[in-house]
Formats: C-alpha cells, sequence, structure tokens
C-alpha cells in the first residue's frame, strides 16, 4: 500500500502518484478489448485495493464464524472483528458512540430504515418531508413510499440552472408539519457538494432533523458527522474502495434508541415467547440474521486505507485533476457540460451534441474507456435539464491526467463517428 505525504497540516501536502495507487489496485490491470483500462466510473462503484482483498481472503480463511452467538474461538474473534470494524466507522465519521453504528447494505437500505422506522412512528397524514431536486432515486423513493402509507406530502427544494439548491427557496418550504430534511452531500449526477452544515442549521432552527445520503462525499473528504448536525448520514462501502452489499447507517444515539425495530429476526431480539417479543438494544436491534460479518471486515480494511491516503492528500490529487477534466471537456467543441455548481467533487456529467450518450458509451468501451451513460438513478434532475440521460466521468484517487487525456481523445473519436 502507497502512504501519502503526512505533512502538518500548515505546510503543503503532496498529491498521490496515481501511477503508484493504481498498483494497489489489481482490477486496474485489465485490458478490455486488447486496451489498457481506463476506469471513471467511480461513482457507481470504485475498484477495491490489494488491502481489502487480503483482508477478505484472509477473514473467510481464519475466522469465517457467525458473531455474537458462539462462545468458542473463532466466533469470538469473528465477533471481535466485526465490531472492530463498527468502531472503525465510528472513528472515520466522528461519531460520539458505536452504537449509533447500524450495518447496512448501503446507503439504500439505510434510507430505507430510517423512512420505515423513524418514518413510520413519526410521520402523520398531512406532515411534510423535503428533498431537494438533486436527489438519488433512493433518496426520493422511500419518502415517497413513506408518504403514500401515511398520507404525507413531498417537498422538493428547487436547484438554479449551475445545479445548486437555492437556498433561500429551500427555507421557505419548512412549515408546522415538517417533519424531516433528507438531502445528498453530493450529487451523483452533476457532483455538487451542497452545504449541507447550512441546510442542517436552518432546518434545527426549525426543531427538523436531517438525513444526510453520504454516498458520494465518502470517498473524497473528511466527514464529521457531528460537525455537520446530521441526524442520520448513510453511506456505503463500494463508494470507498470496499465490498459491495455493506454499508453503514449513522444515527444519533436518542434517536436511534426510541427507534421501533425494522426487521424481525436473530440478533434484533432480547427474548422470545409467543405472546411477546423484547427487543436488543442498540444498534443490534436493528440488524436482524446473520449480518455481512466479512464485508464489515472489509470496511473497515477500505476505510484504513483511505486514511493512509489521508484526505488533505487526496484533496490535492482530485481537485485539480476535477478542474483539467472539466476544463479538457469544456473545451472540445460540441460537448456541453451538464451543471456547473460553484463547489463540485469528482463527478462531471456532459454531452456530445447529436450523439445519444449510450452510443457514446459504447464507442467508449471500445477504447478501454469505461464512463456511466443514463440517468443514473437521478430522473427528475434529468428531466430538470431537459435531458434522458447523460455521459458521466467520475474520478478516484486512482485517476490520472492521462485517463482524462484519454478519454478527451475517445469523444473526439466519437465526434469522428458521428460527423
Amino acid at each position: 500500500m502507497r502512504s501519502a505525504n503526512r505533512s502538518a497540516a500548515s505546510r503543503a501536502v503532496a498529491p498521490l502518484d496515481a501511477a503508484a495507487i493504481q498498483g494497489d489496485f489489481p482490477a486496474l490491470a485489465d485490458r478490455p478489448y486488447g486496451k489498457p483500462l481506463v476506469y471513471l466510473d467511480s461513482a457507481a462503484s470504485t475498484q477495491r485495493p490489494r488491502a481489502v482483498i487480503d483482508a477478505l481472503v484472509r477473514h473467510y480463511e481464519t475466522v469465517a464464524a457467525n458473531v455474537h452467538r458462539g462462545v468458542y474461538d473463532a466466533s469470538v474473534r469473528a465477533t471481535e472483528a466485526y465490531e472492530g470494524a463498527r468502531e472503525n466507522v465510528r472513528a472515520f465519521i466522528g461519531a460520539a458512540d458505536a452504537r449509533e453504528i447500524v450495518f447496512v447494505r448501503g446507503t439504500t437500505e439505510g434510507i430505507n430504515l430510517v423512512a420505515q422506522s423513524w418514518g413510520r412512528a413519526n410521520v402523520r397524514s398531512g406532515d411534510e418531508i423535503i428533498v431537494t431536486h438533486l436527489e438519488h432515486h433512493s433518496n426520493i423513493v422511500p419518502w415517497q413510499l413513506l408518504c403514500e402509507q401515511t398520507g404525507a406530502r413531498l417537498r422538493v427544494a428547487p436547484i438554479d440552472e449551475a445545479g445548486d439548491v437555492v437556498v433561500d427557496a429551500y427555507r421557505d418550504l419548512f412549515g408546522p408539519r415538517t417533519r424531516l430534511v433528507a438531502l445528498a452531500h453530493v450529487s451523483n449526477a452533476i457532483g455538487t457538494v451542497n452545504p449541507v452544515a447550512d441546510l442542517v442549521t436552518i432546518a434545527h432552527e426549525r426543531g427538523v432533523p436531517v438525513l444526510v445520503d453520504g454516498a458520494q462525499a465518502i470517498a473524497h473528504m473528511s466527514v464529521d458527522v457531528r460537525a455537520l448536525g446530521a441526524d442520520f448520514y448513510a453511506f456505503s462501502g463500494h463508494k470507498i474502495y470496499g465490498p459491495t452489499g455493506i454499508g453503514a447507517l449513522y444515527a444519533r444515539r436518542e434517536l436511534l434508541e426510541a427507534m421501533p425495530p425494522y426487521q424481525g429476526g436473530g440478533d434484533m431480539i432480547a427474548s422470545v415467547t409467543f405472546e411477546k417479543t423484547t427487543y436488543n438494544s442498540i444498534p443490534h436491534r436493528f440488524e436482524a440474521g446473520t449480518p455481512h460479518i466479512t464485508g464489515a471486515v472489509g470496511l473497515a480494511a477500505a476505510l484504513d486505507y483511505v486514511r493512509s491516503l489521508g484526505f488533505s492528500a487526496i484533496a490535492a490529487h482530485e481537485d485539480p485533476l476535477l478542474a483539467y477534466l472539466v476544463a479538457s471537456l469544456a473545451a472540445i467543441p460540441g460537448v456541453r457540460l451538464i451543471g456547473t455548481p460553484r463547489r463540485r467533487t469528482s463527478v462531471v456529467s456532459f454531452m456530445i451534441d447529436g450523439v445519444h450518450p449510450h452510443d457514446v458509451g459504447t464507442i467508449l468501451d471500445r477504447e478501454g474507456i469505461a464512463i456511466r451513460a443514463g440517468h443514473h438513478c437521478s430522473q427528475p434532475l434529468m428531466q430538470f435539464y431537459g435531458v434522458p440521460a447523460t455521459n458521466r466521468a467520475s474520478l478516484a484517487v486512482y485517476s490520472s491526467r492521462e485517463d482524462v487525456d484519454r478519454l478527451v481523445a475517445g469523444v473526439e473519436k466519437v465526434k469522428e463517428v458521428f460527423a
């Protein structure tokens, strides 16, 4: 594993060496169609470093036992690894207590957990839930389901043409029946970084809790849930160099303590009779059944990997690379960028005049370049910009200027094909 410069914050931080970092990721050695892979779809799923792969293999080879139930050595060690991963997540996002961390399959399940547990207990007919026009479907549909179940109403904070939330309009949406705000930390489609702390403050001044979808932020910036003021914060392991099928939901302890169980089964119970079941303490009350133990171990290894690089070094690498990507695409005649937010991270969406994004993605694929083409599970945002889909290029710690140059050359080839 390569480590970044860990100099004091007051000194300049050296950016990462992308070529060296790429050596940590075995999958990047793939050669689709005999060409070196340019992987620019990290917003959908990052690749995994050898350190994470080794942690998964090691766990399966040595302590692949169930947790919490066994008194034998392997089960005890598995439990220690699983609960150690919970503490790792707690420290990574600045939560006060490991009991505030619930392991889930990913951001989507975390949001659904809040909607169906906290939401069903606290939202009634006539109440209102605020989301923004930037949201991923996973932060829209669970609230629509809750509204259908309860008679509540979804209200949408508008954005401007650049792709930034209109803060005054957001503020005006609050009323006496507002029960929750749910918003993205970073837009998965256009990369907008929301001013989360400010938006949370506005909500809290009105006594309204806030859920933050952190899926696109977690790998690119230091997250401190207490500094943000988030009441709930969800993210996915596969967005931060970890396994799929594992993620975490942070919820303030007093909220989590008051929430009813989301699912029933083993490990979420204290005792069961046919007459009555009493429930386990938090967070286990929300982790019914055998959890993704190895996934939690892999997630912890991924967080350790990111720590070894350091967010200052990650920013020193990714920020100028993002600026180079934006400038390079904007300079190509016939290419239109979708969204120009004040603050952006890791993601750029663009269109090529006269070419459907699916055709762009297919041609680029034959050049060994992997981007995302589609609506990115953000159809309301696509409708706002009047497009059915976009091409999306997204960066990670292993991305390089050479990757951007290959993308630009690929875009030029697409234009030639459709000339």
